[in-house]
């Protein structure tokens, strides 16, 4: 996510030159073409132009919408992410209660604790590449990671979660293979034990797995999304719509510009490259923004901060247990924050 008031020329011109880099040939080599070997015919009209360019456009303005709903919902999720676990922290204080003020500690850590090593595993999950996602097959956004870096990329989930679970439990989690779904499987199991020892009683037990149903309701919604790719038909059309158009938007300016040769002179074609680039470059941009808006997971720039929330919620929640030795807040870099 960024965090600043909008992206900086140097760091968005670079991120898009290759659309720059593709209009300048594809204006140029017609003009070219046009100028010095007469092929008069590449001219064509400017209606077809316009009529490809509003589908375009039309399709264009529909992928954008629906990828930005597709980020909008993820944060909607993260945030009730974190209304849930502050309910849960704060249950675990209260419902956990033996004749023993030192073991009520030790068994609260013990289930916030697991609570966070469910945070780092699900944002572990989340970060695992897709075979549809783009941050690491475009070589834009390749370029784009030296202004920041994935934290779930830097580092190995075993050595993450061996702070927050006991050694036998660790071994049994990298053992499964959809770790988060099964750390709340041992949360819900412990509480069941505590149940039937009397240190939680029956409503507020009842209470509790309520709301490890709705920690799994908001993986399943974040799994949703990663799972699912925005639809490839769609994908497919706005992108084959958007590289016909911008073939032939430089035949259509020559075809208007030609007109006016008698008019302004020979040096008058030559607008054709700068207009062409501009127009061009419109359309490809809000192709490449809508691709980078499609998975909010997946480890780009725009990315739902999930490793900066869960930090958060880590920081919350051990406050609450009375610990004073608390983590750093995760820091923006480059005004990107993960």
């Amino acid at each position: 996510m960024n965090i600043s008031s909008h992206y900086k020329l140097q760091h968005f011109i670079p991120w898009t030159r290759h659309s720059i880099i593709k209009m300048l040939i594809l204006s140029l080599v017609p003009t070219l073409l046009f100028y010095y070997l007469g092929w008069h015919w590449l001219a064509i009209p400017w209606v077809p132009v316009a009529l490809i360019g509003t589908a375009t456009a039309f399709i264009s303005g529909f992928k954008n919408t629906q990828t930005y709903n597709r980020t909008w919902e993820a944060r909607q999720i993260y945030g009730a992410i974190i209304n849930s676990s502050r309910t849960f922290g704060i249950m675990t204080k209260d419902f956990v209660r033996t004749e023993n003020y030192d073991q009520d500690k030790q068994l609260q850590q013990e289930i916030i604790y697991r609570h966070f090593a469910w945070l780092t595993a699900l944002r572990f999950q989340l970060r695992e590449p897709k075979s549809w996602e783009n941050v690491k097959t475009k070589n834009y956004n390749l370029n784009y990671l030296k202004y920041y870096k994935v934290p779930e990329w830097e580092t190995k989930l075993e050595d993450e979660l061996k702070p927050f679970l006991s050694e036998k439990e660790l071994h049994y989690i990298l053992s499964t293979k959809n770790r988060a779904t099964q750390i709340l499987a041992q949360q819900s199991d412990q509480l069941k034990k505590l149940n039937q020892q009397g240190a939680i009683a029956d409503y507020n037990y009842v209470a509790f797995e309520n709301q490890i149903k709705d920690l799994y309701d908001q993986q399943g919604k974040c799994e949703r999304i990663k799972n699912f790719p925005y639809p490839r038909q769609f994908s497919s059309i706005n992108l084959y719509f958007t590289n016909l158009l911008c073939f032939l938007i430089p035949l259509g300016f020559i075809g208007e510009l030609s007109k006016n040769i008698e008019k302004f002179g020979e040096w008058y074609i030559w607008l054709t490259i700068p207009l062409s680039v501009l127009v061009g470059w419109i359309f490809l941009v809000l192709e490449q923004i809508g691709e980078s808006t499609e998975n909010p997971f997946e480890g780009n720039a725009n990315d739902i901060p999930i490793t900066q929330i869960s930090r958060n919620i880590e920081i919350d929640l051990r406050e609450m247990l009375g610990e004073t030795d608390l983590p750093s807040a995760m820091q923006p870099q480059n005004n990107i924050l993960l």
